[in-house]
């Protein structure tokens, strides 16, 4: 939830500083609450309402800054450290950086029990329990999801049901390496949101990253001739100017 409301709001802050200021403010008031014995549901609750529309009320520039989405693989995508600092390199340059949930993840893990349940021979048990854990993540995000939705700045994540159904028309569900059929369906979810600029950052060549993020950008832009995809490895041996 921070990453999302920070990002889509700090390039447009009309004080410099003051979303970063508010991040560390909240920031404090949630590990306060986390540190109690017996953290309540209700407080977690209210503290991300408090997130969400604290940070949509924050002053703002009326400006308009081309939206860049970031994916890949899980590491490079959200270490700053393993990117190079995409995020501020691309604010620096006057654009507002997108990334889609961590979370986002641990639901395409659950979600591929139900592939290999239909498909290579899995139990249908396994994928109602992993379908259970999609239920019980989503139950614990539906304060956040209402939120977002009300909000004027923000927006909500998408399903990963969605995702899937975006995804399978250009890999196959069955794609469950790494972060697999995800990858692609996160490019998606950016182009039919609006954010047709994307960068795709990969580790060392690593081959699953290099099928379900590399090799579906030019079929991508055939079937969206308006995205803009580049695919940049961060690789040891790559300089950071070439990046």
């Amino acid at each position: 939830i921070f990453m999302r409301v920070l990002y889509a709001t700090r390039p447009y802050e009309a004080e410099p500083g003051s979303a970063d200021a508010l991040h560390e403010k909240w920031k404090a008031r949630c590990i306060a609450s986390l540190s109690k014995k017996n953290a309540a549901m209700i407080e977690f609750g209210r503290n991300i309402k408090g997130i969400i529309r604290d940070f949509d009320a924050l002053p703002r520039l009326d400006v308009k800054k081309p939206k860049v989405g970031i994916v890949g693989e899980i590491l490079v995508k959200f270490s700053p450290l393993a990117n190079n600092h995409i995020v501020e390199l691309l604010e620096s340059e006057g654009a507002e950086a997108v990334m889609q949930d961590l979370m986002d993840l641990l639901l395409y893990s659950f979600y591929n029990s139900n592939f290999k349940a239909a498909n290579l021979g899995g139990k249908k048990s396994s994928a109602n329990l992993c379908n259970m854990g999609i239920s019980l993540l989503e139950y614990f995000r539906r304060v956040a999801r209402r939120e977002l939705v009300k909000s004027k700045h923000f927006t909500a994540p998408a399903r990963i049901a969605n995702l899937a159904d975006m995804a399978k028309d250009f890999v196959s569900i069955g794609n469950q390496t790494g972060e697999g059929w995800f990858l692609t369906g996160e490019m998606l979810e950016l182009i039919h949101s609006g954010v047709g600029n994307i960068v795709c950052t990969q580790p060392f060549g690593c081959l699953p990253n290099h099928i379900v993020g590399k090799g579906v950008i030019k079929e991508l832009r055939r079937a969206y001739p308006n995205s803009n995809i580049i695919a940049v490895d961060y690789d040891p041996g790559a300089s950071e100017v070439n990046q």
